[in-house]
């Protein structure tokens, strides 16, 4: 008899270019290792780096779930060029094209990202990562920012934690296994 499907559902969020392979593959296998589903926003970069790792790990419990943007305001029925990323299992197509500095905006999957996690980790990230970390922060929704030095996270809201070491990230998702 195979283990139940994890409901808990952990996001990590990152630049959509640099993978920052020290801090995504930790925190994909680190989530494998919790039985619990990771959502991102199923591009490449972080997103992809944190799923692939998340891939090579995961035991039967939970999805790699993907948020997919549209291409455009004008084509709202395709997928974004390159999204998603090989390692999603599942792709969450939308009709919201917008990101980086319209991340915040009505028209961005970055609420569908914040909204549908239990918890958040931000690993360094331009515009598209700060405005989620923004909406985090709106909504109320559990988040740790997570880099090596502080000048990596320095454009995230003032009010999110921030930590270096993968132990301190391992504590925070366990406090929301509940």
């Amino acid at each position: 008899m195979q283990p139940p499907i994890s409901k808990i559902t952990f996001a990590v969020m990152g630049s959509g270019s640099d993978e920052h392979l020290d801090l995504a593959e930790p925190i994909g296998a680190l989530i494998a290792a919790l039985g619990c589903n990771l959502l991102t926003g199923a591009g490449n970069g972080v997103m992809k780096a944190v799923s692939r790792a998340y891939a090579r790990c995961r035991r039967a419990r939970g999805v790699c779930i993907g948020i997919v943007p549209c291409a455009d305001i004008d084509h709202r029925s395709s997928p974004a060029q390159g999204y998603p990323n090989e390692f999603v299992e599942l792709p969450i197509f939308t009709h919201l094209p917008f990101s980086g500095k319209k991340g915040e905006h009505d028209l961005s999957r970055n609420h569908i990202n914040i909204l549908s996690s239990d918890a958040i980790v931000a690993l360094p990230g331009g515009d598209g990562t700060a405005s989620e970390v923004n909406l985090a922060v709106k909504y109320k929704a559990p988040i740790i920012a997570f880099g090596k030095n502080t000048a990596a996270l320095a454009n995230f809201h003032r009010g999110v934690v921030r930590v270096h070491r993968i132990e301190d990230v391992e504590s925070f998702l366990r406090q929301h296994l509940a």
